[in-house]
């Protein structure tokens, strides 16, 4: 919105410097600082409006984590900030007469909304079940539909509409449309939903410790705003052999929003943590991250862009069936885990909740260096 005005004085005034806002990287810069920003200075009035509002979080007594009862009292519902801190920027600095814009700030805030309706339904309604599953689901394959929708159908994504690109192989891409062109949204639309859902509940999983789900998201965000920036770039796509994209660049900025965002987030959920960002954030976050990773045809490496958000949901999968497998077969079901998600495991076993959440995120820059290795290593 605002690069609009800039592009229109630009074009028809030629005021000194405004040619750097048509640079991607100016506008990403900005859109950074700028979510970082309303993050810090917008964050702490929300947090505010939230403690006065009692809007607080609601800890199930039976989680076995004596240490999580005393968060009780910590507001939630900061997604608000987050969704803030990423859609304000990316209106702001993101080209809007692109369909990469609309189906991006689409996903997010509508995923952001299933999640505060959740949010809302457990603090405000004080029923500690939340949405129920099926209304949640439905939300995200509403999204995950509309959105697949789009990049089958929408002209511009067309060409390679039905191709992803398959890690760590040169020049190789699967292709959905396994039954045919006339026949290609079968399989495509499909796998579309199940990435946005499977995304967004894993962000959604993984939001049970200060700081992990914010960390890890920022690292994620930023992977996948050089893979935006690269696929967007005739240049840099044609020495990578990658898909090029064009006007795929105009995500680096969203992405740029996204990161900025969840850094200033960190500034009051760091241990100890100030606010929680809820289902409103992680939902919203975990759909940002599908979505992206679906446009950019990068979604065969969300196991490992993502890959902290896909072993905790891993390790709860695991869980749950290896205990349902035993009940039934023993009478008496068993666990492979302490606890799960994965991050409980390693609090029951006595790590201090910081300690976990920096390895964590040290994990996360390692997977994030290789997502970016399989770029030259193929």
């Amino acid at each position: 919105m605002l690069y609009e005005l800039l592009h229109w004085l630009e074009v028809n005034y030629q005021p000194p410097g405004f040619g750097a806002f048509e640079f991607i990287t100016t506008r990403a810069a900005i859109a950074a600082a700028m979510a970082l920003f309303i993050s810090v200075m917008i964050g702490r009035r929300i947090i505010e409006w939230l403690e006065k509002m009692q809007l607080r979080e609601v800890i199930r007594e039976d989680i076995g984590l004596d240490t999580h009862l005393g968060k009780a009292h910590t507001p939630t519902m900061g997604g608000l900030i987050i969704l803030l801190a990423i859609l304000i920027p990316a209106v702001f600095w993101m080209k809007m007469d692109s369909i990469y814009t609309w189906m991006i700030i689409l996903v997010t805030f509508i995923l952001g909304v299933v999640g505060f309706a959740d949010d809302y339904i457990k603090v405000v309604k004080k029923d500690k079940s939340g949405l129920s599953g099926r209304l949640k689901v439905a939300g995200q394959v509403t999204v995950g539909l509309l959105l697949g929708l789009t990049l089958y159908f929408w002209p511009e994504f067309q060409e390679f509409n039905t191709l992803s690109t398959v890690p760590f192989l040169k020049n190789v891409n699967i292709d959905y449309a396994v039954l045919g062109e006339a026949l290609g949204w079968v399989i495509y639309i499909p796998m579309v939903i199940f990435v946005i859902t499977a995304v967004s509940n894993a962000v959604n999983l993984t939001d049970g410790l200060d700081g992990l789900a914010a960390g890890t998201s920022a690292i994620a965000g930023l992977i996948l705003g050089i893979f935006a920036y690269v696929s967007g770039r005739t240049d840099f796509s044609d020495f990578l052999d990658i898909i090029y994209l064009p006007g795929a660049g105009e995500l680096t900025i969203f992405a740029a929003s996204l990161v900025g965002a969840c850094m200033g987030f960190l500034w009051y959920n760091a241990h100890p943590a100030s606010v929680f960002m809820g289902d409103t954030g992680s939902l919203a976050l975990g759909g940002s991250f599908g979505a992206l990773a679906l446009m950019l045809h990068k979604e065969l490496l969300l196991p490992i862009i993502c890959g902290i958000f896909f072993v905790e949901t891993v390790s709860v999968i695991i869980q749950t069936t290896y205990f349902k497998y035993t009940k039934r077969k023993f009478g008496e079901g068993k666990r492979v885990f302490l606890m799960t998600p994965i991050h409980h495991h390693f609090e029951k076993k006595g790590l201090p909740e910081s300690k976990i959440v920096i390895r964590f995120w040290i994990i996360a820059v390692l997977l994030g260096i290789l997502s970016l290795l399989t770029l030259k290593l193929r």
